[in-house]
């Protein structure tokens, strides 16, 4: 038995941290709000194309999120297109950014953090 792709990922927030990261993974990752189960729990399911690959829920009450502070998660990568367009958007939007080149792959690779201190990896592939 063996996993055979990434589903998606959740990220657990207070309400209005939970709608800052809606809005920024919408804005600066190109992800879109869509389709979510009607749980108890209030949340968004953000897709990339027709997969929800990111899961925003809200904190229960008197639950305790440290933000900023991740311990073992380090980042959460993503395939895009338009390396350019986006490197302008993240410019625009004062997101501070690193570029990465690799050779190896011909990929060329942005990383940067969300409102919550997350990381993200954008990868590009050789077009970029």
């Amino acid at each position: 038995m063996s996993a055979i792709g990434l589903n998606h990922y959740n990220i657990r927030a207070p309400s209005p941290l939970l709608e800052e990261l809606r809005d920024f993974y919408c804005a600066m990752v190109g992800l879109r709000v869509g389709a979510r189960p009607a749980f108890r729990s209030r949340g968004y399911w953000l897709y990339a194309d027709d997969q929800d690959v990111l899961h925003l829920t809200q904190t229960r009450a008197g639950e305790i999120r440290e933000v900023g502070s991740v311990p073992t998660f380090d980042h959460v990568a993503f395939t895009c297109e338009n390396f350019e367009a986006m490197r302008a958007a993240l410019t625009a939007a004062g997101i501070a950014y690193e570029i990465e080149d690799v050779p190896l792959t011909d990929q060329r690779q942005i990383f940067f953090r969300d409102p919550a201190g997350n990381g993200i990896e954008l990868n590009f592939g050789s077009k970029a």
